[in-house]
C-alpha cells in the first residue's frame, strides 16, 4: 500500500486528520473557511476554462466543418457502403455525403451508436475529447464526455448530414460480393487481382444486392466480446443495472485493466464498495499531458531518448505509487488509466495486481440478463506473472492468488470484428490486419477501407477522405504492388517494435505517413487541402463529375 507521512498509509492518515478536525474547533473552522473560499474560486475558474474550451472548438468547427449535403445529390461522384452505425461509421458516412458521394449505412441494431449504445451511463472517452473529435461538427462540453453526451453528438451528426434516410437499421451484413471491373483493353485473362493494377475500383454488393452496386466499401463492424466463463458474473457494461444493495460495502474483483476496467473501478468506488481489486495483464497510464507526449512519438515505439521522458513521467504521475510504473515502458501501448484511477490506489481502497487469480464468488450476477443473484463459482484466470507479495494475499498455488470477492466484474472490453463476410483473397499472407496500407486499406484493393476494424489498441476515423480522393481521381490510386511495398517499408523501419510494426502508432507517426503519402506522389498534391482539411470538394461540381466519369 502506498505510504506517506511517517510511513502511514494514505487512508489511515486522512482518517486521523478528520478525527483531529472534529475534536479541535479551531482546525474545523479553518477547514470550513478554506473549503468555502476554494468553492468560490473554483466556480469562476471552471466557467472561464469551460468557455475557452468551447470557444476553441468553435474555431475548429468554423474552419473545418463541411456543409451538410443538399436534400438530393444530383450527380453523386460514387456510391459507398458503410458497414456499422457507430461513432466511426456515422462520421465516415457524414464526410462522404457532405462532399458529394452517396452512401448507404448498414446497422445491425435498431439504433445508431455502436458500442456506446450498450455502455453504462458513466462510461466515457478515455482520451481527452479535444484530441478526439470524431467529426469536425462535434462540440464537446467536457474534457472526458460520458455516454449520453457521446450518443447525443453521434445522433446530431447523423441527422444534420441527412443520414437518417440513408440508414438501414436492423440490417446485419452477412455477405459482401466483390465484382472486378476490367479495363477496356483487358481481355479478363489471368489472375483477376492483376486487373487492379489498372486502378479501376471493384464493385460491391451487400447481402442480396438489393441496394445495387457500390464503388467502395467502408467496414466498421463492432461486436461485443463473447466469454465462456463457467459461472455467472457481472459484465462491466451492466453496471447501470447494479443497485446500491448489490455493490454497497462489498468486495469487488475487476478482471481487466483496459478502458472498461478503469470505468468499472471508478463506478463501483462511487457506489460505495468496501474494497476493489483489479487484475491486469499489463499496466497502463493516461493523463492529458502524457497523451500529448505519447502522440508526439514519431515512430510509435521506444526510441533512444524515450527513457528521459519515462523517468520524468514516472516521477510526476506515479508519486506515492511507484510500484505501479509499467515495466514494459510507457511508450509501447495505448494509455487508459487516468489520474483519478491512481488516486484511488493512493487512498487504499483500491489495489491493482498483474497476478493470475482464483476468485471465490459468494454473490454473483448472471451475465447478459437482469441482475439476479446466482450460485458461487470458482474461476481461475491464468497469470502473466507472479506478484503475490505486492498483492497482500496468500498464493493459492504457484503464480496464483486467492481473493474472496462478493462480486466479480468482467471488464475485458470488446473484440475486433470478424471480417469473414469479406473475400479472403483481400488479405493474403503477411498482409492481414493490422498489416494494411496506411493502416486501413486492403493491400489488394484500395476500394476496401477498414477504418476502426484494423486497429489493435485504438479507434479512429482517418483515411476516409483518402478513399474519396481515390474515387475522384484515377491518377492518385495505388496499385497492389505499391501498397504492399508501403507495408514492407514500415515493417523494416519499425522492426523490433513491441507488439509489431503496425500494432501501435501515434498521431505524429500518422501525420508522417500522410505527409509522405503526398510528397512521394506529385499527382496527389492538388488534393492536399481536401485530404488534410476537407476543403475544395463539394457536391455536384461539374468539373469533378467529368473527372470521375473519365476514371470509370
Amino acid at each position: 500500500m502506498p505510504e506517506t507521512h511517517e510511513g502511514r498509509p494514505h487512508a489511515a492518515w486522512h482518517a486521523e486528520y478528520h478525527v483531529v478536525a472534529r475534536t479541535n474547533p479551531v482546525i474545523a473552522a479553518f477547514v470550513a473557511c478554506f473549503k468555502s473560499v476554494l468553492g468560490y474560486l473554483t466556480l469562476p475558474v471552471y466557467f472561464i476554462l469551460h468557455s475557452l474550451y468551447v470557444f476553441v472548438q468553435g474555431i475548429f468547427i468554423r474552419m473545418f466543418k463541411p456543409r451538410p449535403p443538399p436534400e438530393k445529390i444530383k450527380h453523386p461522384y460514387a456510391r459507398i457502403a458503410v458497414i456499422g452505425g457507430g461513432l466511426t461509421g456515422v462520421s465516415s458516412a457524414a464526410h462522404a455525403v457532405s462532399h458529394g458521394f452517396e452512401v448507404v449505412l448498414y446497422e445491425a441494431a435498431d439504433r445508431i451508436g455502436g458500442i456506446w449504445a450498450h455502455e453504462n451511463k458513466t462510461s466515457g472517452l478515455q482520451l481527452n475529447s479535444l484530441l478526439y473529435r470524431f467529426h469536425p461538427a462535434v462540440c464537446w462540453k467536457k474534457a472526458f464526455p460520458q455516454r449520453d453526451e457521446i450518443l447525443g453528438e453521434i445522433e446530431k451528426v447523423w441527422k444534420e448530414y441527412r443520414l437518417e434516410e440513408r440508414t438501414r437499421l436492423n440490417t446485419p451484413v452477412r455477405q459482401v460480393k466483390q465484382v472486378k471491373r476490367a479495363s477496356p483493353d483487358d481481355e479478363c485473362q489471368g489472375n483477376p487481382l492483376e486487373q487492379l493494377t489498372s486502378g479501376l475500383p471493384s464493385q460491391w454488393y451487400i447481402n442480396a444486392g438489393e441496394d445495387g452496386p457500390f464503388d467502395a466499401l467502408i467496414g466498421l463492424v463492432e461486436k461485443h466480446e463473447q466469454w465462456t466463463y463457467q459461472g455467472p458474473v457481472l459484465h462491466s457494461s451492466q453496471l447501470d443495472y447494479a443497485t446500491p444493495e448489490v455493490l454497497h460495502n462489498k468486495t469487488v474483483a475487476v478482471i481487466g485493466s483496459g478502458a472498461s476496467g478503469v470505468e468499472a473501478v471508478e463506478t463501483v468506488l462511487a457506489r460505495g464498495v468496501d474494497r476493489c481489486i483489479m487484475f491486469a495483464r499489463q499496466d497502463k497510464v493516461r493523463n492529458v499531458i502524457f497523451d500529448v507526449f505519447l502522440s508526439a512519438q514519431p515512430f510509435g515505439r521506444e526510441m533512444p531518448f524515450s527513457v528521459a521522458w519515462e523517468q520524468f513521467l514516472a516521477l510526476w504521475q506515479y508519486h506515492g505509487v511507484e510500484d505501479l510504473v509499467p515495466r514494459r515502458g510507457l511508450f509501447v501501448s495505448t494509455p487508459v488509466v487516468n489520474d483519478d484511477f491512481l488516486n484511488h490506489v493512493r487512498s487504499g481502497k483500491f489495489r491493482l495486481t498483474t497476478n493470475g487469480i482464483v476468485v471465490d464468488v459468494r454473490e454473483s450476477i448472471e451475465c447478459g440478463s437482469p441482475l439476479g443473484i446466482g450460485k458461487g463459482v470458482h474461476e481461475c484466470i491464468r497469470p502473466t506473472g507472479s506478484d503475490s507479495e505486492r498483492s497482500g494475499a496468500a498464493p493459492e498455488s504457484e503464480g496464483h492468488v486467492e481473493f474472496k470477492a462478493d462480486v466479480v466484474i468482467l471488464a475485458t472490453g470488446y473484440k475486433r470484428p470478424s471480417l469473414s463476410f469479406l473475400p479472403q483473397e483481400l488479405f493474403p499472407k503477411d498482409y492481414e490486419r493490422p498489416r494494411l496500407y496506411l493502416q486501413n486499406f486492403s493491400t489488394e484493393d484500395w476500394s476496401v477501407l477498414l477504418t476502426n476494424s484494423a486497429y489493435l489498441n485504438a479507434i479512429g476515423t482517418v483515411d476516409t477522405r483518402i478513399l474519396l480522393t481515390f474515387l475522384l481521381d484515377p491518377t492518385t490510386r495505388p496499385t497492389a504492388k505499391d501498397m504492399k511495398l508501403w507495408v514492407d517499408i514500415i515493417r523494416f523501419i519499425k522492426r523490433g517494435a513491441q507488439g509489431g510494426a503496425l500494432g501501435f502508432f501515434t498521431y505524429m507517426e500518422l501525420m508522417i505517413w500522410i505527409v509522405t503519402f503526398h510528397i512521394l506522389r506529385p499527382d496527389r498534391w492538388r488534393w492536399s487541402s481536401f485530404i488534410l482539411f476537407g476543403w475544395d470538394v463539394s457536391p455536384d461540381d461539374e468539373r469533378l463529375v467529368s473527372l470521375v466519369h473519365e476514371g470509370k
